[in-house]
């Protein structure tokens, strides 16, 4: 991430989301005094959905609709568009370890005020994450095989045999 002297913005809009944030935080915070906590084996589920969100705001084509505004796609790449305060939400969009901390608060405050509506949407979501960790790891695995098959492939001696006859 640039410096703030870097980019077309201003310590003010920064400063702008982190209220929002912490307003966001401490509505949350307050409303949900008297309410039963979270129990503790709540949170790796939630926090697998809050990976799935954030990832999903961030990177799947779904909500490119959501990030198109403030994020320029072309040619491969993520580039917040604009200045000032859209050019940082633009920053906050394209980063799925600053969105995470978003998705966690909109998880958090689903679940503190309507935890079977919560609960559902948890579930969803980190359903999603375990798929996308089962995904990487095939991935990983099919890609492993391919390599230990091409070096077998170049190391084998009737592999060189079959190029000195051709």
């Amino acid at each position: 991430m640039r410096p703030v002297a870097e980019t077309p913005t201003e310590p003010a809009d920064y400063a702008a989301i982190s209220v929002a944030f912490g307003s966001l935080l401490a509505a949350v915070a307050t409303s949900s005094r008297g309410r039963e906590p979270i129990p503790r084996d709540e949170l790796v589920p939630l926090a697998a959905a809050t990976f799935s969100l954030s990832r999903l705001l961030v990177h799947d084509k779904v909500e490119s609709w959501l990030r198109e505004p403030f994020i320029d796609e072309q040619g491969g790449g993520k580039r917040p568009k604009g200045r000032r305060m859209r050019f940082a939400v633009g920053e906050l969009l394209s980063c799925t370890r600053c969105m995470g901390a978003w998705s966690a608060l909109a998880l958090v405050g689903l679940r503190l005020h309507s935890p079977a509506a919560a609960r559902t949407v948890t579930t969803v979501l980190a359903a999603s994450a375990g798929n996308d960790a089962l995904q990487a790891g095939f991935s990983l695995l099919i890609s492993r095989a391919n390599a230990q098959a091409a070096v077998a492939d170049v190391s084998s001696p009737a592999a060189g045999a079959t190029r000195r006859a051709a």
